[in-house]
């Protein structure tokens, strides 16, 4: 199984999360929140798609990746989860190391804070990423789904009322 950079970022929020998700049970697609997400990655940066290339190497898909300079381009809504968009980063970056693209960088957007998080390149970056990977996949292979987290974040989660249907 090729681990996402969606698996890495729920591996940071919620196993449960990450469990349901790569195992079939996806809710972003009824998700406003998510939608809304999308449209701000779609509409803030307009001219980003002609500059830049869409990328999918090794399971992970970028959606505007600057070949000459090397640098991701993610686009956020919120910087409410912001260590798990930062490790979905790190992460995109270990595998475009990983597949010979030597000290890439990322900036990380929050357009409606108006706020960037640049990060450059670290060679603990691999030694993270293969972590990830593991303790994603020990998640994922789980025969039974993680217990429930109880977070404020829960809330907002496109997950929310599949797993607070019973409480």
């Amino acid at each position: 199984m090729n681990i996402t950079g969606t698996h890495i970022a729920y591996l940071h929020t919620c196993h449960r999360k990450l469990w349901l998700f790569a195992n079939g049970i996806q809710m972003e697609h009824n998700s406003e929140i998510v939608a809304e997400g999308k449209l701000i990655a779609e509409t803030t940066y307009l001219d980003r798609a002609r500059k830049y290339t869409e990328l999918a190497i090794d399971g992970i898909k970028i959606d505007f990746y600057d070949a000459k300079n090397k640098v991701v381009h993610e686009v956020k809504k919120s910087d409410k989860v912001e260590q798990a968009h930062k490790a979905q980063v790190m992460y995109y970056l270990y595998v475009l190391h990983k597949n010979g693209i030597h000290e890439p960088t990322a900036i990380l957007e929050y357009p409606r804070l108006k706020q960037r998080d640049f990060i450059d390149w670290d060679d603990d970056f691999i030694s993270q990423g293969k972590e990830w990977e593991e303790n994603a996949l020990s998640i994922i292979q789980l025969e039974s789904c993680p217990e429930l987290i109880h977070k404020s974040i829960c809330k907002k989660c496109a997950y929310y009322e599949l797993c607070y249907v019973v409480e």
